[in-house]
């Protein structure tokens, strides 16, 4: 199927186009680009590797064809369609495995030992409840998904000052709990002097093209491309607001070109991309032109245009031929109401239809359980969703549950967009609730039904932030005027010193001009945990680190030692007594800030005799090795 789709993807670049037609190089290398067919693993293949992987080096339970009690309609879905075909599924996921999930997945670092202790001595049935709750509400949230929206709406250098607006922006929608239909209609409508005033205009202006390098205009007009702009930004808002990607028929028909790859968009035509498009067809950027010099982060968004240009110059893609240009939703064909403003109709359709709402709910459901309900994320095929569709040759529905992702969208919609209510939502679910351990005899066909907890590799922030709170030793970078000490603070990831910033580019932190993707292990990752000083110095027994801090508290612990002594068996304890007990608290105390778990006994004779020759060094080296455990690598 690979070589047959790169096949066509090859010919693509000599189909779509009238003879004389030529395309400019940076046209053409675009184009190739836009084309390449990556020969990767589905999302849900890679998944399953990782989750085998990680079940092999900790401890877990056996698969289990116990009922499971339906917590709210995401189990309905889940555990309806696995009892009704008889798929096994693993048990519950313990307390700390499921407090370590938690933390992660709402606040991006593992839990602080002391909550993680009060969390497992607390006996309220509804503690599980309780925690996500907290963790939603807390600052920790807000810094953590606030860093995974700006990866996702790519606020990097090309924001130039004006990333500080997003950022706090983002910080305030995420804090209020904002309608995320609302977000996105802000994305969609604002204008005004993007750097200083609307946050939302730097959305659009960031997916400038960039005409020439000298203005013929007075007013320098003619620095930015703009069809070409536009058609960027219709792409980009298309792929991470609607999920879906109409790069192709940027350029050409759908049909004879999409048929193997996306039935949909194989059915639509350039046309219906250019009354897409249309949408911001009276919508300009200005480059500001300061004192003879191009302020190329600097725009100004407005909209005096009289319409798309269906037969304008292009710079970075085919010739445009002409066409409509009224503006009409790609989705259903409704046009534009003709006294309203274009952009504000685009954003009433779009965050009106379902696809909206499926495609943050995928978005969200792929980030907290392994992989989404629609793979590519950003690539929905519409022609295939439910299966009572008549499908052509070859083809088979492309959601594995199009039912529980519909009632995920409706139930967001319902909620008033609320991404507070979505993550509760799953992460309340029994369905989120399974572990990731799987005894018994895995079939890969069970992985659509998610039986069990899929297990994802650390972000790169997600690491040096667990990182840091393993070993109490935060950071101290600038973002923007303020000081802060961990990853997920940061207003740009590529503004820290050059040690954190190789870490966390190895780890797969991308510049935030593209959008982001999941990097693949590597040896380098390895040998950075290993050598890296974001980990060396963390784990040194100074600077009230970790290890410091137990150490330093030993003279205190001795004393509890020897009360517990006397109590329990009415003596004192010997010295080496006293020893011995006092280094297995220090090794469970290590592996409770590390691992948030407690050592397996095999694992215990280890450390103590690591301790046992020289308590600093062994301590040292202890969390030094537990960082390096690839289980710290990964959200199980």
């Amino acid at each position: 199927m690979i070589d047959t789709l790169r096949a066509i993807a090859c010919l693509l670049l000599a189909c779509g186009m009238t003879s004389g037609q030529q395309l400019s190089p940076q046209a053409r290398e675009r184009m190739e680009r836009a084309h390449q067919i990556p020969q990767r693993a589905p999302a849900s293949e890679v998944a399953q590797e990782l989750t085998q992987q990680a079940a092999e080096v900790r401890p877990g339970g056996a698969a289990v064809k116990t009922p499971v009690e339906r917590r709210n309609f995401i189990d309905e879905h889940i555990f309806g369609r696995i009892e009704r075909d008889g798929i096994p599924h693993a048990g519950p996921a313990s307390d700390r495995e499921f407090a370590r999930r938690a933390y992660l997945d709402a606040t991006g670092r593992i839990p602080p030992i002391d909550e993680l202790l009060a969390f497992l001595e607390d006996i309220d049935p509804e503690k599980r409840d309780n925690l996500v709750d907290r963790l939603v509400d807390s600052d920790e949230f807000v810094e953590r998904w606030s860093y995974y929206f700006e990866d996702l709406f790519r606020a990097g250098n090309r924001m130039g000052f004006g990333k500080n607006l997003f950022h706090y922006w983002i910080v305030e929608w995420l804090r209020l709990d904002r309608s995320y239909a609302d977000v996105a209609t802000d994305l969609l409508t604002q204008g005004g002097k993007s750097s200083h005033s609307s946050p939302g205009a730097l959305y659009f202006a960031r997916d400038f093209v960039k005409a020439k390098d000298d203005p013929e205009e007075p007013d320098a007009l003619d620095l930015v491309n703009r069809a070409d702009a536009i058609d960027e930004f219709t792409i980009t808002y298309s792929k991470v607001l609607l999920g879906m990607n109409p790069g192709c028929i940027s350029c050409h028909d759908g049909a004879g070109h999409l048929e193997k790859v996306n039935v949909f968009f194989s059915r639509k035509t350039r046309e219906e991309f250019f009354q897409q498009a249309s949408f911001f067809g009276r919508t300009r950027m200005v480059m500001n032109w300061e004192n003879g010099f191009q302020a190329n982060t600097e725009y100004t968004v407005d909209d005096v245009e009289p319409g798309y240009p269906t037969s304008s110059e292009s710079i970075v893609r085919v010739p445009r031929t002409g066409g409509s240009n009224e503006p009409r939703f790609i989705l259903t064909g409704e046009a534009a109401r003709p006294e309203a403003m274009p952009r504000d109709e685009l954003a009433r359709l779009l965050t009106g239809h379902i696809q909206f709402s499926r495609a943050i709910t995928n978005r969200i459901w792929a980030e907290l359980m392994g992989f989404g309900i629609v793979e590519p994320l950003d690539d929905f095929d519409l022609a295939r969703y439910y299966p009572d569709q008549e499908l052509p040759e070859g083809w088979s529905m492309q959601p594995s549950n199009p039912q529980l992702l519909d009632a995920m969208a409706r139930d967001f919609q319902a909620h008033d967009y609320s991404f507070k209510h979505l993550l509760r939502t799953i992460m309340k679910s029994n369905a989120y609730r399974l572990s990731s351990k799987f005894d018994g005899e895995w079939k890969p066909e069970y992985a659509n039904y998610y039986p069990r907890k899929f297990v994802r590799m650390l972000s790169a922030a997600e690491l040096h932030d667990s990182i840091v709170t393993a070993t109490a030793r935060p950071g101290s970078y600038k973002s923007g005027v303020d000081d802060v000490a961990t990853a997920m603070a940061l207003l740009d990831p590529a503004h820290v010193n050059r040690e954190v910033k190789e870490f966390l580019r190895a780890f797969g932190q991308q510049s935030r001009d593209s959008l982001p993707a999941k990097t693949a292990r590597s040896s380098l990752q390895a040998m950075l945990m290993m050598n890296s000083q974001v980990v060396l110095d963390r784990v040194k027994a100074e600077g009230n680190s970790r290890v410091d801090q137990l150490l330093g508290r030993l003279e205190d612990d001795r004393i509890v030692i020897e009360q517990s002594f006397r109590t329990a068996i009415g003596r004192e304890p010997s010295a080496a007594e006293r020893e011995r007990v006092l280094d297995r608290g220090l090794v469970e105390k290590v592996y409770l800030a590390t691992l948030s778990r407690r050592p397996l006994p095999a694992e215990m004779d280890i450390a103590l005799s690591a301790l046992h020759e020289d308590r600093k060094q062994g301590m040292e080296n202890l969390q030094w090795a537990l960082l390096n455990k690839p289980e710290f690598l990964f959200n199980y």
